[in-house]
């Protein structure tokens, strides 16, 4: 598959018909929280023109930070006041954590919404990276940045479930492993949605 395939999947993946996910997918026997208020955010899952085919950026956050260390994510954030939209709030995350500049981002459409169990509703923001750019971590929030190829995150059968203790209960959650980089949880979700948008 080209990239200009690779690409045109994308966008074909948008339009077709999918609901929120949610971090309580796997368990319907966790309950969700009664009368919880979700918090608006948005994240970058951008593709970069390579000559190995298209290939997504994600980042390692900080070993240091509260919430989430030394986890795989997409560049991102919750929406500021300053925001327009959890679009602008994707764009403007990932200039800061990672130093890709908006101009150099053809946002292609936005997926579902994921809700995290840490109270987020999480929309992730397709686009293609317009030229490649020099990755510049911000140090307080980005361990490392890197590339993962499209045939990985978009074919479903490199998803598998796993599970762990969380706040006393047996959580399941998806693994999309690449390399040293343990993709999980609502990053993995979020991606397996998208896989199986561009597999239908």
């Amino acid at each position: 598959m080209t990239t200009r395939d690779q690409a045109d999947a994308l966008r074909r993946a948008l339009g077709v018909p999918a609901g929120q996910s949610s971090d309580f997918d796997l368990n319907p026997r966790i309950a969700l929280p009664p009368e919880r208020k979700l918090r608006p955010a948005g994240v970058l899952a951008a593709f970069l023109d390579t000559p190995q085919g298209l290939q997504l950026l994600l980042t390692k956050r900080s070993s240091r930070l509260k919430h989430h260390p030394g986890q795989i994510a997409f560049p991102g954030g919750k929406v500021d006041p300053g925001d327009a939209d959890e679009v602008a709030a994707a764009l403007r995350e990932a200039h800061e954590e990672v130093g890709l500049d908006p101009s150099n981002v053809e946002v292609l459409g936005t997926l579902p919404a994921h809700e995290t169990v840490t109270g987020f509703l999480v929309t992730p923001v397709l686009a293609l990276i317009r030229a490649p750019f020099t990755l510049v971590p911000e140090p307080g929030e980005v361990e490392e940045a890197f590339y993962v190829p499209f045939d990985h995150i978009t074919d479903p059968a490199r998803y598998s479930v796993q599970w762990r203790r969380w706040r006393g209960e047996r959580r399941l959650y998806y693994t999309a492993p690449f390399g040293p980089y343990y993709i999980w949880g609502a990053t993995a979700r979020m991606l397996r949605g998208l896989a199986e948008r561009v597999q239908a």
